[in-house]
């Protein structure tokens, strides 16, 4: 059907394109001109430590553009896949001398199988999901950072999104000690108004984050995405007309994988790919996926 978006072929681009960047190009990112730095290690590897710092940071002062594709594969009783294109710019803004406001917009584009069927399915947006985080403008060892994160019913299928306006804290803390970046974003939202026929919502989503980073710009990270769907319930319990009665809260997936900072010609861009298996996850949901990402960096210029 015309206009559907394919998983195959989605996965195919996103990986061709990750395979360009990371054989098409041999010297690691320079995010600007050299710094005074460390004796004994070039200006370039010193640059592309940081900017691998940078980008590993939730809420540091760097413009990002990542576009993820995420195949998840095994769902539903015909094991089909469905296919996820997040495009999540990251902007973040000097408010005041002690602090930065950074916006974080995620808009999915999604394809989902039908789930009670071998063929078809619906494509289209999902849900938009902007967030935005207080954080000091000079922070210590430990990283933080808070604020609101909303999720706009935007979806233009009722598969592809919830169908509410729905709001909530999100907090984001990390530390980056020598070539470690470890660190845990947790949100959770709530429904406040939407079609009456849709499911109220109670969510949770926890993302902890451990990269390792190695020379020329390579890391080996992990990135689970937990969540929890506090509307879930055993069937044994009393129900109402907003609970989903069954099935398991949960989705703990676990796994990791590798990435690299460096340059698409004159562009310095982040590529991983992932791939993450579902210890619990609740029924008919996928128990296995990957996840490819790249991401567009425009690290600010020094001065001068």
């Amino acid at each position: 059907m015309a206009g559907r978006i394919r998983p195959v072929e989605v996965s195919a681009a996103v990986l061709f394109f990750s395979a360009v960047a990371l054989f098409g190009q041999d010297a690691p990112a320079s995010p600007g001109p050299p710094k005074p730095g460390i004796p004994g290690q070039p200006a370039a590897a010193q640059d592309t430590a940081a900017l691998a710092k940078a980008t590993q940071n939730p809420v540091a002062s760097l413009i990002s553009v990542p576009i993820q594709d995420s195949s998840n594969f095994g769902v539903g009783p015909y094991d089909r896949t469905q296919n996820v294109i997040n495009i999540q710019p990251v902007i973040p803004v000097r408010i005041s001398e002690n602090w930065n406001l950074i916006t974080r917009i995620i808009q999915p584009i999604v394809w989902q199988p039908y789930p009670a069927a071998t063929v078809g399915g619906q494509s289209g947006f999902g849900d938009m999901n902007p967030a935005f985080f207080l954080s000091p403008a000079k922070p210590g060892k430990l990283i933080l950072g808070a604020g609101p994160t909303i999720v706009i019913p935007t979806a233009t299928s009722a598969l592809t999104g919830q169908g509410k306006l729905s709001m909530g804290p999100s907090v984001v803390a990390l530390t980056q000690p020598g070539p470690w970046t470890i660190g845990v974003l947790v949100n959770n939202v709530f429904s406040i108004v939407g079609s009456p026929h849709r499911p109220a919502v109670n969510q949770m989503l926890l993302q902890y984050f451990i990269n390792y980073n190695l020379k020329k710009g390579w890391y080996i990270s992990s990135s689970p995405i937990v969540t929890a769907n506090w509307r879930k319930r055993g069937s044994g319990e009393a129900a109402d007309g907003n609970d989903t009665t069954g099935g398991s809260v949960w989705t703990v997936p676990f796994g990791g994988g590798v990435g690299r900072i460096m340059r698409l010609g004159f562009q310095p861009v982040n590529i991983t790919a992932q791939f993450y298996a579902s210890a619990v996850h609740p029924p008919g949901a996928s128990p296995w996926g990957m996840r490819l990402q790249i991401a567009l960096l425009y690290p600010k210029r020094p001065k001068g």
